[in-house]
């Protein structure tokens, strides 16, 4: 089972393809990262309008680039997952409606992830 797996719960953009063969056997085909961490210096912290948008601006691109990397299209993909929650709520919303429309589009399952459930399961 190959999965597109879309993060964004608050200013790092990163995208994956994970192929999934059984519950504890994962292997990540290819992972696109973009940190927002320079864009966000200057004003101290995140700035959650300025993520959201850079999120919203880079995800055409990296998921293109993640399934490039993979050498796989989406029509080759079994799911499409995001996270969506906990975390900065314009950052999560940009990112989960970006994967559901992948998903409906393509005609796949969407998977919602739980930000933490995912650190504490990777």
């Amino acid at each position: 089972m190959k999965i597109l797996a879309i993060e964004t719960s608050c200013d790092e953009t990163a995208v994956a393809v994970v192929d999934v063969a059984a519950p504890l056997d994962r292997v990540i085909l290819a992972d696109v990262l973009f940190s927002q961490l320079e864009p966000n210096r200057p004003y101290g912290g995140v700035v959650p309008e300025l993520t959201s948008r850079a999120h919203a601006e880079r995800l055409p691109d990296l998921v293109a680039r993640t399934l490039n990397n993979a050498g796989l299209r989406m029509e080759d993909m079994d799911a499409v997952a995001a996270s969506v929650g906990p975390g900065l709520t314009t950052a999560l919303v940009v990112g989960s409606m970006f994967a559901k429309t992948l998903a409906v589009a393509a005609n796949k399952p969407f998977i919602p992830v739980n930000h933490i459930e995912g650190h504490a399961l990777s």
